[in-house]
């Protein structure tokens, strides 16, 4: 049970200089100890993966906080989510229900990729924690603004990867850190998914329907006439929208590799496709080659979606499943997915031991946020955008180096740019329409 203002300063002895000195000293953490005890939380693109937001964090967090604002472009979405939240306020732009809801505690985003970013920095600028979808924003550019926000203001944050609050991630994690398959010489990451390798949009004039707002929904993208093809989901084999499976997936396999090896920045990345690349329709069966250092040596990282498959997985008779992580060791293979784990030769680990936990389960993905915003950060939510930022920022530049024209990118993460083809930086940061800018 949460106290309430007076009950908390009378409890812990604590002064005004001390409550702001918690480390997420942000104005939810104070309004979290009013009388009202509940967070009051605005969620920002409520249909598809926004309501699977809503539910998860309901169920795992609905004595903490409330749906206090609803905003989604489509007034059908409002009409149907709404219904479930009859307290909450409803919008279809985001900058009036800022403007009007001044009780806000925290703001969840699960709006398409390319307003991530200008919706979570509105929300972080006042103060607000932030709760934002994967790939966290549509540039590299946008994520590190993103990051750079969240800390000066001390804000709880966290990217929506809710597999990484899965156990089978955490024992995959043990078992890496551990060195149960010695020291890792190179990563595979898969995924059968395929957004993108569409036809041009066709040049026909379409009526917008009557419940969507296609101007909010366009956002700082630049203008586009309504075309169905653009919606509900497809959107993310746009690149004006969306960066393919990449945007879709890859943060959720590749944060397994992030996390169990700590990487940091990629030296280079190289992707490549069987097509030429579009100006619009992001390409199918991509393969990313990265680059890291680690402990002083490189360590290779690929990436395949689509049709595109490891070849080590016919080489070493590994399991060949739809999508996955494979760790190669110098004293064996691991593969997983979100539920499994394998260690290889099977031979030679048919009676392993395997590491005691010592990653604690985690309460919820979306707990994890929540509690971090109540308790000024005692605790913290993993895939906060420090952390998460890292990975989505190798993610995007896969997808730099495909719309450069499937160059091979030499990264200096300290500018920010890439040094060796300066038209790539093109790519870096986007263009915000007139009137959205962050």
């Amino acid at each position: 049970m949460l106290l309430n203002r007076r009950q908390f300063l009378k409890t812990s002895a604590l002064s005004a200089a001390a409550l702001s000195a918690s480390r997420f000293a942000s104005p939810a953490v104070v309004r979290a100890q009013n009388a009202n005890s509940k967070l009051n939380v605005a969620v920002v693109g409520i249909a598809g993966r926004g309501a699977g937001n809503i539910s998860e964090m309901v169920n795992d967090s609905g004595k903490l906080m409330q749906i206090a604002a609803l905003c989604d472009v489509d007034e059908n979405n409002l009409a149907s989510q709404g219904a479930n939240f009859p307290d909450a306020k409803r919008f279809y732009d985001y900058r009036t229900m800022f403007d009007e809801c001044k009780s806000l505690d925290a703001v969840l985003v699960s709006t398409p990729d390319h307003t991530h970013s200008v919706v979570s920095m509105a929300a972080m600028k006042r103060g607000l924690p932030c709760f934002c979808e994967k790939p966290l924003a549509h540039d590299v550019a946008e994520i590190r603004d993103m990051q750079k926000i969240a800390k000066e203001k001390k804000l709880a944050t966290q990217m929506g990867t809710v597999i990484h609050a899965t156990s089978n991630y955490r024992r995959v994690v043990e078992l890496i850190q551990a060195g149960a398959i010695g020291e890792v010489t190179e990563v595979h990451v898969w995924c059968f998914k395929g957004w993108g390798g569409y036809d041009e949009p066709s040049t026909e004039k379409f009526e917008i329907p009557k419940n969507l707002h296609w101007n909010e929904w366009l956002g700082p993208a630049q203008w586009l006439e309504y075309n169905p093809c653009y919606l509900p989901a497809t959107w993310r084999g746009y690149w004006p929208f969306g960066t393919g499976t990449f945007g879709d997936m890859a943060c959720h396999l590749m944060d397994l590799p992030f996390w169990a090896l700590n990487l940091q920045y990629p030296k280079t990345i190289h992707a490549t496709c069987p097509t030429e690349i579009s100006k619009m329709c992001c390409p199918l069966d991509v393969e990313c080659k990265y680059e890291f250092e680690l402990n002083g040596k490189i360590l290779p990282l690929t990436w395949y979606d689509g049709k595109a498959r490891p070849a080590i997985i016919k080489e070493r008779n590994l399991e060949d499943l739809s999508m996955g992580v494979i760790f190669v060791g110098d004293e064996g293979v691991l593969e997983a997915d979100y539920g499994t784990i394998r260690l290889y030769p099977k031979d030679k680990y048919e009676n392993y031991e395997r590491p005691a936990q010592t990653i604690p389960a985690s309460p919820g993905h979306h707990r994890e946020w929540i509690d971090s915003i109540v308790n000024g950060g005692k605790t913290e939510a993993l895939c906060n955008f420090e952390y998460a930022g890292r990975l989505a920022e190798a993610v995007q530049l896969g997808a730099v180096s495909l719309r450069a024209g499937k160059i091979k990118l030499e990264w200096d993460p300290e500018k920010m740019e890439v040094v060796n083809d300066k038209a790539a930086n093109a790519f870096i940061r986007t263009e915000h329409r007139e009137g959205w800018d962050i």
